[in-house]
């Protein structure tokens, strides 16, 4: 399976994504999280789903880049190239996909900024090639597994948020969503894009790099469940007196 998250806050945006991929009893580990190329510009996109129809899409959006006179100088102009090359491979392969069971899909986030944009974009591509666009009241993307990190952002994220906070609740919805299954793992990739730059900024991490910032928030959950306010429940939870010879 897949996790990828992408979260726009006013600051900039934020990419994360793991690396585990699960193929039978096999597990290997692919990158999800991938730099783009164009006009001298950098973008990112993350991708959930069938990786051949991933790889496909990618190729034919470069083939036509390349084959362009014109520049493409808005990232949504980039999200409609990837919506029309997505169409055209469910054109070709999707008949012979759904003759062996396989479903067509591909989800994707695409992040950066171009030339013409004033500031950093994120855009979500559904199967069906069509997009929308991250906004104040709906600051993130995931893809994959989206259920378990999810309820912390729902929480905690909102457009105000700092940059480095966005950047630690992306690190903290991947790390509950490790906890709970085992088809998503380290090592993930993280893209940062702050309003300032004009290029992401890419690092990968390992488990071993991050374990002791995941101990520290287990260590601060617990410390804040042995202080959560209890008294509403306390009907239910007295504990039983006793009297002499009982």
């Amino acid at each position: 399976m897949t996790f990828c998250v992408g979260i726009k806050v006013a600051e900039g945006i934020v990419a994360l994504a793991d690396t585990r991929i699960v193929k039978g009893s096999e597990q290997v580990n692919k990158q999800k999280l991938a730099e783009f190329q164009h006009a001298g510009q950098s973008l990112f996109t993350m991708t959930s789903g069938l990786r051949s129809v991933r790889d496909k899409t990618i190729t034919y959006v470069d083939e036509t880049l390349r084959n362009e006179e014109s520049t493409r100088d808005r990232l949504y102009q980039f999200a409609n190239l990837f919506g029309e090359q997505l169409r055209r491979v469910k054109t070709e392969d999707g008949p012979s996909l759904a003759a062996t069971n396989h479903s067509f899909n591909l989800h994707a986030i695409i992040g950066g900024r171009l030339m013409a944009d004033d500031s950093p974009q994120l855009f979500y591509v559904y199967p069906e090639g069509n997009w929308v666009e991250a906004a104040v009241d709906s600051p993130y993307f995931m893809i994959g597994r989206t259920y378990y990190g999810k309820p912390i952002l729902d929480r905690l994220l909102r457009y105000e948020t700092p940059l480095s906070s966005a950047v630690a609740l992306a690190f903290l919805a991947f790390d509950a969503t490790r906890t709970s299954v085992t088809d998503v793992d380290y090592p993930i990739d993280l893209a940062v894009l702050a309003n300032h730059e004009s290029t992401p900024r890419f690092q990968r991490f390992t488990e071993a790099e991050l374990s002791s910032v995941s101990s520290q928030w287990t260590q601060a959950l617990t410390e804040s469940l042995a202080n959560l306010p209890m008294q509403w429940a306390s009907e239910l939870i007295q504990t039983p007196t006793y009297s002499n010879g009982t």
